[in-house]
């Protein structure tokens, strides 16, 4: 059966019309004669909302009964049996209610695309799991329904539903969004102008990654080559000179013509080290870039125009920006094309600009010799030389020649010989000390113009040139060898700091290593799997099991995970490179192991701590009600009959009192032991605020005239534990009945926001500077209590340990005019989904 298709509507905040767009598709849907069901409509009361699903079939909803509250949910079994063509299914990250068929709605739009059924629906880019965290920095609100980013970029197809922010404000102003009571709370924190800009980038920023994903994997499907400009890509080639500087920001400024630009910069070293580079120079404009917003690269390849071009295209860079050669035209003329001329005729459709710099044209000087391992071109230029300079010096030598020059002829030969060394090694320095040795024996020694030799001694001097000759050869060519051996050893160097400098920036280890692998050695794909088949850490492009390079990690008996690298073959001289990075991914394993324990440490380390401080407060703060209750109890035992009725109460009263808070510490210290032991028992249930509250106020005693109540009619059901919330909330109003003026009410307010419900307490006492908001949250703190008589300090740090057990959080903010505010904040009951699920959708 052919799977359905899949359509989000993405919005970056809830009021900007992805329900009512949905919905106005589902009716030109329908028009055009297809099967259209609504199977599932958050409205929100909207009006608007609800006038456009006129018209449209609705399917029943499936209600499931939990702890005596009915829930109802989106009807599977029915939308299955029904088989319309197309099914409206709102707000995709929904979580269902406990008893339902899956846990969340995406499984159900799963399973229904899988019956061939065509779904559209809807979901806000807070939702989408890799955002969770961004988002709820930028909004201080965090997400408990997420839905998983291979969901959402599953989908056959996603249009983002927009709309300026300053115009969702006016649709939240107009109460076109939500109801009159939720308005001045909505524009005051989620809907902040700041807020919606942000989330509106997000979410177009997101798209956008998301349909150059989509454009990437057609052009590798479709196997196509060439650039689509459809976004300007600028690659700046870095040779770690001091030219950088100026490419960088030429490269900036070329992005920064087109909107969406990007500035990659990237370094080309050699398998084999050949071609130095100044590692301090390269992390400057490695800063350089990032500070603009770029991104640095390092790529290895003895062929640097190749390299360069391969890597633009990979990138799919629509500009090229290299420096102008700082080789003299001398250089250039002996070496043939330099990296420029190649790269402009490589490139194809990549257009290329060669920046002019200071460092341009340098001053006349013999090609570098210290250089490493001989390249080909560089042994035919040794035999060129060879060929040239023989007959060259024969000419000059022959056309002064004397009978005692025969010393100074043969030295200009040998120099010739050492000259061709150091050029092109020992082969053609060899065959330069053969020729050369013919060329004196024909032109200089007699008998002259042929190859015999009269005197013996001018044999044995002709041998010992050759000889000399052949040993300075071998000498030049051992060292370009060690020379190659060094220059690979600061490839392999450089390398390694580029993945250190990644780290230290803050980048996690094993993914800058996975992602510096994949780029060092020009694979197309990289992944670090664990021996459980869990997938660590991977860049680039999916790796196919079956034709991907597979290398132990951790030791090859028993490796804790696998680097499986595909796209190219690997030589052996970056065979030992690769074995570098290999050790250190597993160290990087092992180190990622040690900071857990480390970590785990902590916490009992923390633990011990929390014992120490409560011994300590035992001893003091127990031993008065104690000692208190021990007097009274052993004066009644004593006195006998000789007490009056009233001193007999008085000691009663006091032994009562004094076991009375006995009992009170003993419970508060049992309960922040389960607390930091992580044993909390929690019973969570739909709870109704208001009855907490007001049994509350009833424990404490307090009346009107101290407590003024400002309680949501439409706060619906919170998911609590109704005992352990009554403790968080007579703590913190006793705390602000004790620290206000008897003449200024302690208010108690209630509201809602999305997926979580706030209740307020505010008093009109000194307040508590922002800097010290978290010591009052520490065990055996009394800070700003004028009573250190009594009480372990323990309020405030069993409330936020109540509340953290109920799923919820707890904040102080300063009270406007003076004071402190305590916000308990906790999400909504599943069983008021349907009425307030409020603005986080």
């Amino acid at each position: 059966m052919k799977r359905g298709q899949l359509r989000v509507l993405l919005g970056a905040a809830p009021g900007v019309g992805k329900t009512y767009e949905m919905l106005q598709e589902g009716r030109r849907l329908q028009e055009q004669g297809r099967d259209v069901v609504i199977g599932i409509l958050e409205t929100h009361g909207r009006a608007a909302t609800a006038a456009q699903a006129e018209g449209l079939s609705i399917l029943p909803r499936a209600v499931h009964a939990h702890r005596g509250v009915e829930l109802s949910e989106l009807d599977v079994d029915g939308l299955l049996h029904r088989r319309p063509q197309v099914a409206l299914v709102d707000e995709l990250a929904h979580t269902n209610a406990p008893g339902s068929r899956h846990p969340k709605r995406w499984q159900d739009v799963e399973e229904i695309l899988d019956a061939g059924i065509d779904v559209i629906t809807t979901v806000n880019v807070q939702h989408i799991e890799s955002l969770r965290d961004v988002v709820e920095q930028i909004t201080g609100t965090s997400q408990r329904e997420t839905i998983p980013d291979a969901v959402v970029r599953g989908a056959d197809e996603i249009e983002v539903v927009d709309i300026a922010p300053p115009s969702l404000r006016e649709r939240l102003s107009a109460g076109l969004v939500y109801p009159p009571e939720r308005i001045d709370a909505a524009l005051s924190n989620y809907f902040r102008l700041g807020n919606l800009t942000a989330l509106r980038e997000i979410a177009l920023l997101w798209l956008a990654d998301e349909v150059d994903s989509a454009l990437k994997l057609y052009r590798t499907e479709h196997r196509i080559e060439g650039t689509w400009p459809a976004r300007e890509r600028v690659v700046v080639a870095l040779t770690g000179g001091p030219e950088g500087e100026t490419l960088i920001r030429r490269g900036a400024r070329i992005a920064a013509r087109s909107s969406g630009g990007e500035v990659v910069a990237v370094h080309v070293s050699a398998q084999d080290g050949l071609r130095a580079s100044a590692p301090g120079a390269l992390a400057a404009q490695r800063a350089l870039v990032e500070s603009l917003g770029g991104t640095y690269h390092q790529v290895v390849g003895n062929d640097v125009p190749r390299t360069l071009v391969e890597f633009a295209r990979s990138v799919h860079a629509t500009q090229l920006v290299i420096g102008v050669s700082r080789r003299s035209r001398l250089q250039a003329a002996l070496a043939g094309p330099g990296i420029g001329a190649t790269v402009i005729r490589e490139s194809g459709d990549i257009d290329v600009h060669i920046v002019t710099h200071a460092a341009a044209g340098g001053r006349l000087t013999l090609p570098s010799l210290s250089g490493g391992a001989l390249s080909r071109r560089r042994v035919v230029l040794g035999f060129v030389v060879a060929l040239l300079g023989g007959p060259l010096m024969t000419w000059l030598l022959y056309s002064s020649r004397s009978t005692e020059s025969i010393t100074s002829d043969v030295l200009a030969f040998q120099l010739l010989v050492v000259v061709v060394a150091l050029v092109g090694g020992i082969w053609p320095a060899f065959f330069a000390a053969v020729l050369s040795g013919l060329t004196l024996d024909f032109f200089f020694v007699a008998p002259q113009f042929t190859v015999q030799i009269a005197d013996p001694l001018h044999l044995w001097a002709l041998l010992l040139y050759v000889i000399i000759a052949a040993l300075v050869s071998y000498i030049v060519d051992q060292a370009a060898r060690r020379a190659r051996l060094a220059r690979r050893a600061a490839a392999e160097a450089e390398l390694l700091a580029t993945v250190a400098g990644s780290i230290l920036r803050g980048e996690n280890a094993v993914v800058a290593l996975v992602s510096r692998a994949r780029e060092a050695f020009g694979m197309t794909g990289v992944r670090l799997v664990a021996a459980d088949g869990e997938v660590l850490a991977t860049d680039g492009e999916p790796v196919p099991d079956d034709r991907a390079l597979r290398l132990p990690v951790g030791g090859s008996a028993r490796p804790r995970a696998f680097l499986e690298l595909h796209g190219g073959e690997l030589r052996s001289s970056e065979r030992r490179l690769l074995e570098v990075i290999v050790a250190q991914l597993g160290a990087a394993l092992e180190h990622s192991d040690l900071a857990e324990t480390a970590r785990e440490a902590d916490a009992l380390a923390e633990t011990d701590e929390v014992r120490t401080a409560l011994l300590s407060a035992v001893s003091h703060d127990l031993r008065r009600p104690l000692s208190a209750a021990v007097a009274a109890v052993g004066g009644l035992r004593a006195a006998g009959v000789t007490l009056s009725a009233e001193d007999r109460r008085d000691l009663l009263a006091t032994a009562d009192e004094s076991l009375a808070t006995l009992s009170t510490l003993v419970t508060d210290l049992l309960d922040v032991s389960r607390v930091e032991a992580g044993v909390l028992a929690v019973s969570l249930r739909p709870v109704d605020a208001a009855d907490v509250i007001l049994s509350a106020i009833d424990e404490l005693g307090a009346g009107p005239e101290r407590v003024e109540l400002a309680l949501d009619p439409e706060l619906p059901l919170i998911t609590a534990d109704a005992v352990l919330l009554q403790r968080v909330i007579v703590n913190l109003l006793s705390n602000a009945l004790r620290h206000s003026p008897p003449s200024r009410h302690v208010r108690v307010s209630t509201s809602h926001l999305g997926g979580s419900a706030e209740i307020r307490i505010v008093d009109r006492g000194a307040g508590v500077s922002p800097e010290r908001w978290d010591d009052i949250f520490a065990p055996f703190q009394r800070l700003g209590d004028v009573d250190n008589t009594t009480g372990l300090g323990l309020g405030l740090a069993l409330s936020r340990g109540f509340t953290r057990g109920m799923g919820g959080t707890l904040r102080p903010e300063d009270t406007p005019g003076g004071g402190l505010t305590m916000v308990v904040a906790l999400p909504v009951a599943a069983a008021a989904a349907d009425a307030s699920s409020a603005l986080i959708r």
